[in-house]
């Protein structure tokens, strides 16, 4: 799948073969493509970018531990940017729900376990804790930008609502809203039919009352071990739901009017997230591969991200759909640290979900 332009093909060929040893290094979380930068001016120089938990003097660190100012036969120059350390954004610990609902598709004969309608409800307020940015009080219909997460544990935003990856003309047979594994699917825990919240538990959603979908698939995050370091692409779920339930359109961000699927650096980007409501950031590397960190000490390793930076991401924005200026989907949020957001390319999201955010 092409998720590069072409300017960058070189670069990330040159990456491939440097990034094992890069990666290796001390304080280094991530590599990517990027654009070297002087201060706080960007040269527009092409590099390849290493992203560093933190900066250190040179006189402490020893010689073999220092990020080569160039790599490759081509003497391809590198750059130092300290981010901090990934986390997922979508976890949510809830000590008081423990008993599961039954596991059964959506509706199941059973009155009591269908899905609400928008006419048995009315709008409520957020939480007591909410901020003047936060986006997390119940929506009907359900909307891109606002508060989801499993019935038991997670916190997250819907990024939009979906349907099949059918092809045209045909009528989507289901609905579904677009999230992360890590607020609707738990982590890989969570049963096909469990329901989903919105708002989500932590933002006060409740069972029955607040189900918007069951969720339906996911894509399994692979977690790192001693032995083996498989390669994640997505953190991302979909849970279907009633038509007259959801909403394609993402609040302050519009309607999906096609992808963005080859976005460069410095592109600017914008989303609308549960925590930290609409902010716009710009894209700082590409084909990043990164190491994400999870609850319980687990990471897991993740290829072809985008960084942004400049784009508020706190926990709960995990789910957001980062669009660029022109309504096109770039990605979807997964987690970041105080000053960067990892975006999963759209591409990727559509793919191994088999569902579509867009008609084009």
């Amino acid at each position: 799948m092409q998720t590069l332009p072409k300017a960058s093909f070189e670069l990330a060929s040159i990456q491939k073969r440097e990034e094992t040893a890069l990666l290796n290094l001390p304080n280094v979380v991530g590599v990517g493509i990027g654009t070297r930068q002087k201060g706080e001016a960007d040269t527009g120089t092409p590099c390849i970018t290493a992203l560093v938990s933190s900066k250190f003097p040179k006189s402490l660190l020893a010689s073999t531990d220092l990020i080569p100012k160039c790599v490759g036969e081509k003497k391809t120059p590198t750059d130092v940017v300290e981010v901090g350390h990934f986390f997922a954004g979508g976890e949510y610990s809830n000590p008081v729900q423990e008993k599961r609902v039954q596991d059964s598709p959506i509706a199941d004969g059973d009155p009591s376990l269908l899905l609400p309608s928008e006419s048995n409800y009315t709008l409520g307020d957020g939480p007591a804790t909410a901020t003047s940015a936060s986006l997390t009080r119940r929506m009907r219909p359900a909307q891109g930008g606002f508060s989801c997460g499993h019935y038991l544990t997670g916190l997250g935003t819907i990024a939009t609502c979906c349907y099949d990856l059918d092809p045209f003309p045909s009528m989507p047979q289901r609905y579904y809203i677009l999230s992360t594994n890590s607020a609707i699917a738990s982590l890989n825990d969570a049963r096909a039919g469990d329901p989903i919240l919105q708002p989500a538990l932590g933002d006060g959603g409740m069972y029955p009352s607040d189900m918007i979908a069951r969720l339906t698939r996911y894509v399994t995050i692979e977690f790192s071990t001693d032995c083996s370091q498989p390669v994640n692409y997505v953190d991302a779920a979909i849970a279907e739901g009633n038509l007259q339930d959801l909403n394609r359109k993402i609040y302050w961000g519009g309607h999906v009017k096609d992808l963005y699927t080859t976005p460069s650096v410095n592109d600017i980007v914008q989303k609308s997230g549960r925590t930290t409501g609409f902010t716009t950031g710009r894209v700082t590397t590409i084909n990043t591969t990164l190491d994400m960190n999870y609850s319980n000490g687990r990471k897991a390793r993740f290829e072809k991200q985008i960084i942004a930076t400049g784009m508020s991401n706190e926990p709960g924005d995990s789910g957001s759909l980062v669009l660029n200026l022109d309504e096109h989907a770039v990605g979807l949020i997964s987690g970041g640290s105080s000053t960067a957001t990892i975006i999963n390319n759209i591409l990727f999201v559509q793919a191994l979900l088999k569902v579509r955010v867009h008609e084009k």
